[in-house]
C-alpha cells in the first residue's frame, strides 16, 4: 500500500472514530468508565480583511478511548 498524507490522515480520524466508538460502548462497565471522560478542545480561527471574511469553528471532544485509538491506527500504519 502506497503511504501519503491522505491516508495517514484517514488511518488517524478513523482510529480516533473508532476509539471513540469502543469507549462509549465500555461506558457501561463501571471500572472502565475512566475511558469515556473526555475533554473539549475548541480551535475557532477568524478574520475580517475587508473583501474578505471567514470564521472556522473546528471543535474536538477527546477521550483517553480516542487516544488508544489513534495510537493503534498510527501503528497498523507504520507496519503498511
Amino acid at each position: 500500500m502506497r503511504k501519503n498524507t491522505l491516508t495517514f490522515i484517514m488511518f488517524v480520524l478513523i482510529g480516533m472514530l473508532a476509539g471513540t466508538i469502543i469507549g462509549e460502548l465500555l461506558s457501561q462497565v463501571p471500572m472502565l468508565a475512566f475511558l469515556t471522560r473526555s475533554t473539549d478542545l475548541e480551535w475557532a480561527p477568524s478574520a475580517d480583511l475587508g473583501i474578505l471574511k471567514y470564521d472556522l469553528h473546528f471543535w474536538f471532544k477527546i477521550n483517553l478511548a480516542s487516544i488508544l485509538g489513534i495510537a493503534a491506527a498510527l501503528w497498523i500504519y507504520r507496519k503498511l
